[in-house]
């Protein structure tokens, strides 16, 4: 499903010819419907190594195969499509659109591809993953009137709307509180099972990081995995 070779990461840094390497030689392999968290100290890299893994950046060395597919080597247009209907994504803000109802804010993702299922299909998928998120009573609700944990349960029912093989969450219980982080904890773990999607989650919660089944640290630009300390 997901292989990281040799991946690095190194940025131009003014004054310095060296540069700075976020990313040092991280060597990976994700299985189909198998969960992994990585944690890490803030400015590790957690967030642009998931960034190179859902193509929304690149690296500086290495590769990244996504279904043996280098993403490398693959067109804007192509990894644009990938991104869309195989990849979903939740941040640690929500990024729901303000003026558009819950419901369609799910269905967001759905309008860029031309190949969909019929309108009414998708419609009733969303309903359908909102009310699994307990939320059937809110599908006419605008982001501002809901709370934190709703909001970010909408995030991830409109992340897995077009039905992606894989799940990336940067910190996604990182603004909520106690109860709420627990209940999009719950979320996923069940979801990574229900749904078969491969979930790759970056956080600094290690109550998060308990619930998933392999957990790695990233720290000074490596990926150690930490069940072997």
């Amino acid at each position: 499903m997901l292989e990281l070779i040799h991946v690095a990461k190194k940025y131009d840094s003014p004054g310095d010819k060296q540069g700075l390497s976020v990313l040092k030689d991280i060597t990976l392999k994700v299985e189909p419907g198998r969960s992994l968290v990585i944690v890490g100290p803030s400015g590790s890299g957690k967030s642009t190594l998931l960034n190179i893994i859902g193509a929304l950046d690149c690296p500086t060395g290495g590769k990244v195969l996504f279904d043996g597919r280098d993403l490398a080597g693959l067109a804007e247009t192509e990894l644009a499509r990938i991104r869309n209907k195989q990849i979903g994504f939740v941040f640690q803000l929500h990024h729901l659109l303000p003026q558009c109802t819950v419901l369609e804010n799910v269905l967001v993702p759905t309008l860029a591809d031309k190949k969909r299922s019929s309108i009414k299909e998708v419609r009733e998928r969303a309903v359908h993953l909102l009310e699994r998120v307990g939320l059937e009573g809110f599908l006419l609700y605008r982001p501002g009137e809901l709370s934190g944990g709703q909001r970010q349960r909408v995030a991830v029912v409109r992340a897995l709307i077009n039905k992606p093989k894989l799940l990336l969450a940067d910190e996604p219980t990182g603004s909520l509180d106690k109860d709420s982080s627990e209940n999009i904890a719950d979320l996923l773990v069940e979801l990574n099972g229900s749904e078969k999607v491969t979930l790759v989650v970056v956080t600094h919660s290690l109550r998060l990081a308990e619930r998933m089944g392999r957990v790695m640290e990233l720290s000074d630009g490596l990926l150690k995995d930490r069940s072997r300390r």
